[in-house]
């Protein structure tokens, strides 16, 4: 009989020179809001209150100079000022949870200012737009079953009760319909009044039973009265053929405080109660693009909800150029939030072609080769799947493209479902749908065909 040997004296495999060294370096801790001027002499009682937090929030260039003081450098103010009148289109609203987790010593390049508080000198001057934007790029009102409730996928639907946010991002995918109206973009607005269009959202799910998923979202669900939400959803709870429900909240991130009022925690228990008795799979998925944004207060927020019986806490990410487009920066974000949080890394996006974006977003074969480089990292099961959502299609794993031209940043992808909007197209199956890269990730001869046709391919926003 053979004795199979094995050597002893195999290198530590973190000595190896992994291009990816766990664990992230980066502590873990609420950073300390009295180093900002303005809050020197906040109580950590007032900072943990939600309406403390929702009374501070920034919404102007001239409230942010009173907050930070000298450490607004002159040359970003300007720049953030000539972004709001000339390129903005999201208006500014951040809560001060979300400034907070600002590297303020050195804010130009802080990844978390980058795309909350957008400056005119972060975007592009050749291409600020691709000539294919569009204000609601992903088609979602046109697939309005009734107001506010898109029905896309075959057994899924989202559902948007409201149009405001704790927050705006300036990347943000619903800038046609959410928020303020900037100088730049005149917001469209619901038409039917908010408890009319929820009853009329609940009685086309009663009525349409191969619906099995529902994503409640906006706008941003912590804006939504904590009674009005727990109605919805718990009506929603009730329908037969209802078996998951996703609360769709970037507060979870932005406003954690909002997670822990008493109102809140209680009604989320009963919510997570009822899905279990009815069978539900109850998750809520919230939206960190930096790992500097995870902080205990996140972590403590997701834990309550884990405690009630959630199935998940996920997090859904956009992929923005200077925010996490790194591997290092993916994994630092993944890990922590999987570490420190105990909530899921599930999804990234490729951020959408809303105007004015060009700046963050990344050509698809630079998402296949991030997509490569954090495989292995992670367990498989935590690994998340890098996305583009594809106008008319949907989502799509980045190496699901179907035919690519490089050259011209063009790449088309295939569909297996229709959409609401294509129930009398008997070809929609057999098409290819086309999603555009950054004109400036292009090669010259792409760039130059895109700017002698750039007038004759634009799209005209709705």
């Amino acid at each position: 009989m053979s004795t199979q040997t094995f050597a002893t004296d195999h290198t530590p495999v973190e000595s190896l020179g992994q291009p990816y060294a766990y664990p992230p370096k980066r502590e873990f801790y609420e950073p300390d809001w009295t180093r900002i001027h303005g809050w020197k002499n906040v109580t950590r009682e007032e900072w943990e209150d939600a309406m403390w937090q929702r009374k501070n929030t920034v919404k102007s260039l001239k409230e942010l100079k009173e907050l930070l003081g000298d450490k607004l450098p002159d040359s970003l103010a300007e720049s953030l000022q000539k972004d709001i009148e000339t390129r903005a289109t999201m208006s500014m609203l951040v809560p001060p949870q979300m400034i907070n987790t600002m590297n303020i010593d050195d804010l130009w390049n802080d990844p978390v200012r980058h795309y909350m508080l957008p400056a005119f000198a972060d975007r592009r001057t050749d291409f600020p737009n691709h000539p294919k934007a569009s204000r609601d790029s992903l088609h979602e009102a046109d697939m309005w079953v009734v107001e506010g409730l898109t029905h896309r996928y075959p057994t899924k639907v989202l559902a948007e009760l409201l149009s405001t946010c704790p927050q705006y991002c300036g990347h943000c995918t619903r800038m046609d319909l959410v928020g303020n109206s900037t100088p730049t973009v005149q917001k469209v607005r619901f038409n039917i009044k908010q408890p009319e269009r929820h009853r009329m959202i609940l009685q086309y799910l009663k009525e349409h039973n191969a619906i099995r998923d529902v994503v409640v979202s906006g706008g941003d669900i912590a804006n939504l009265p904590p009674q009005q939400l727990e109605d919805f959803v718990s009506e929603l709870i009730e329908i037969p053929h209802i078996r998951d429900i996703r609360l769709a909240s970037k507060g979870l991130m932005a406003i954690p405080q909002h997670f822990l009022q008493g109102t809140v925690l209680r009604s989320m228990e009963r919510l997570a109660k009822k899905a279990r008795k009815h069978d539900v799979d109850l998750a809520l998925h919230t939206h960190v693009n930096h790992a500097q944004q995870v902080t205990p207060l996140v972590a403590e927020a997701a834990q309550m909800l884990l405690d009630f019986g959630f199935r998940d806490v996920r997090n859904q990410g956009v992929l923005l150029r200077g925010v996490n487009t790194t591997s290092e920066a993916l994994l630092d974000l993944c890990f922590t939030l999987l570490d420190r949080a105990h909530i899921m890394p599930y999804y990234f996006y490729m951020c959408d072609m809303i105007p004015n974006s060009e700046h963050w977003r990344i050509a698809v074969h630079e998402a296949q080769a991030l997509q490569h480089d954090i495989m292995g990292y992670m367990p498989g099961y935590a690994t998340p799947r890098l996305l583009c959502d594809v106008p008319f299609v949907g989502k799509r794993w980045v190496h699901q493209v179907a035919e690519y031209d490089r050259d011209r940043g063009v790449s088309y992808w295939t569909k297996n479902y229709r959409t609401t909007i294509e129930a009398e197209d008997g070809g929609a199956l057999n098409k290819r749908y086309e999603y555009y890269d950054p004109i400036y990730t292009l090669p010259t001869i792409g760039q130059e065909w895109w700017r002698e046709n750039a007038e004759k391919e634009a799209v005209t926003a709705h």
